[in-house]
């Protein structure tokens, strides 16, 4: 399939972005529809360990303990809409018979509970990616583990079983990110997420979807996790300091080339929610974005928690290990708790207010950190905009991006309208510094990498066509 760049912007200006409302919305499984008017809750869980030893009792947890235990407390509250998301344990990626076993039943027991209750129902299943780079990433090249080959037999698995969204979390670039993390190396990041991790998603997503449509199932998308997210989580909020938070920003912004490269490829959307780049992507494409923030601290926590809502289409709680509470099962609490907000923002949108619901998320945490400054749906649309500025370069688009980002915390900080610590002030500077220096030709970047970063751990630029 071919891949179809983007080179213009989806909306006219930023103040066109709300939550619930996508240029092209979609809809899929039992009554569910996506960026068409309203917001949808998506539940995110994980079994309990041990339950994987034995494929009946893991598909009893996934399926008559999670899938009942949500939809039964969606029924009970009284939430019109839910979607459930999967992601895979790494056994279901190895073992064909369980995966077959859980993504199977957990889509006969919603068709069960919508016949019966009337409730909108979906289920997203997001294959494990669990390619290693210094075994191979492509096909033929992992002669111990046919990783390669087991993530499109997983998303066969996924989308021949009842699977009504595909997503995965790919890991392309993740071993020059981590080295340019760990090291404070921008240029690093920049090659490892911007431009390797964009080669890889252009070779991975045409095939996700090309199974999707031979399927009938909606290819969502993808996420940095393994890349931008890393990077967040290392930069912590204001009692770490191992890396700085500016830097960490500004993978974020190479990140949103990169997540984009999934719709490039013919995906529709909702792309993941743990991908943070979400509104610079939407910006461009115009597709139903998926978010978390607030409702996912079961997960893990962010400085963004509020912000993230702001144009979302797809609301998530990221993952919650089943387990019991005094509320219920953990599932149906995190569920009430993510319900009852997207039931805020419908309401919003219902009364005409949800511009000022969506400025108040925004402005709630537009300062408290660089990473939520850039992705406030305002400065999100000023990368956007200069990711298509170079759309059809891979390397040029990920550096604008990078570039832009750091300029608006630069920007910002100069109105004071965010604070920077010294450290933080003074890697911004390296960075803008360090990336304006770089070739602006793609092949001239490329030289410069390899010889760069060729002793990298795990680095085969055979991985890349390379």
């Amino acid at each position: 399939m071919a891949i179809t760049r983007y080179t213009k912007m989806a909306y006219d200006k930023a103040d066109d972005m709300v939550f619930g409302h996508a240029k092209s919305p979609v809809s899929y499984g039992f009554g569910i529809k996506v960026g068409a008017g309203r917001v949808i809750p998506e539940l995110n869980y994980a079994p309990r360990p041990g339950t994987e030893k034995d494929i009946a009792r893991i598909t009893k947890e996934y399926v008559d303990y999670i899938t009942q235990d949500a939809v039964n407390r969606a029924v009970t509250l009284g939430f019109p809409d839910l979607q459930l998301e999967t992601e895979w344990i790494s056994q279901m990626g190895t073992n064909s018979k369980m995966a077959e076993s859980i993504v199977s039943g957990q889509t006969a027991l919603l068709e069960k509970m919508h016949d019966k209750y009337g409730i909108n129902l979906a289920i997203r299943h997001t294959v494990p990616d669990q390619r290693e780079a210094d075994q191979g990433l492509k096909h033929k090249m992992d002669k111990r583990h046919q990783y390669p080959e087991r993530l499109f037999i997983s998303a066969e698995i996924a989308c021949e079983n009842g699977a009504h969204v595909l997503s995965c979390e790919t890991m392309g670039g993740k071993e020059l990110l981590d080295y340019g993390v760990t090291t404070g190396d921008i240029t690093a990041c920049l090659f490892g997420i911007g431009y390797l991790g964009s080669l890889d998603m252009s070779w991975v997503w045409p095939q996700f979807v090309d199974i999707c449509k031979k399927n009938k199932v909606i290819p969502g998308g993808d996420t940095n996790c393994s890349g931008a997210n890393t990077s967040m989580f290392m930069a912590g909020g204001y009692l770490d300091n191992d890396v700085q938070r500016t830097f960490s920003a500004v993978t974020r912004c190479f990140a949103a080339a990169r997540t984009l490269v999934a719709w490039e490829a013919g995906a529709t959307g909702p792309d993941k929610d743990c991908g943070y780049e979400g509104p610079i992507c939407k910006s461009i494409a115009g597709k139903p974005n998926a978010q978390e923030g607030k409702n996912c601290q079961c997960a893990h926590a962010d400085l963004q928690g509020n912000l993230m809502a702001q144009i979302c289409d797809v609301w998530s709680n990221e993952s919650v290990e089943y387990h019991s509470e005094f509320g219920g099962s953990s599932v149906q609490c995190w569920l009430g708790s993510l319900g009852y907000e997207v039931s805020l923002m419908n309401t919003a949108i219902q009364f005409g207010k949800q511009k000022t619901l969506r400025d108040l998320y925004m402005f709630s945490d537009r300062s408290r950190g660089p990473e939520g400054y850039v992705l406030a749906y305002d400065n999100a649309y000023k990368i956007g905009q200069a990711i298509v500025a170079e759309g059809k370069d891979l390397y040029r688009r990920a550096r604008a991006a990078g570039l832009t980002g750091a300029k608006i915390i630069r920007d910002g900080h100069k109105k004071k309208e965010i604070m920077l610590t010294t450290k933080q002030k003074d890697v911004l500077d390296s960075i803008i510094k360090t990336l304006e220096k770089l070739p602006d030709e793609e092949s001239k970047f490329v030289e410069q990498c390899l010889k760069q970063y060729k002793d990298v751990p795990a680095f085969n630029p055979k991985n890349y066509d390379l």
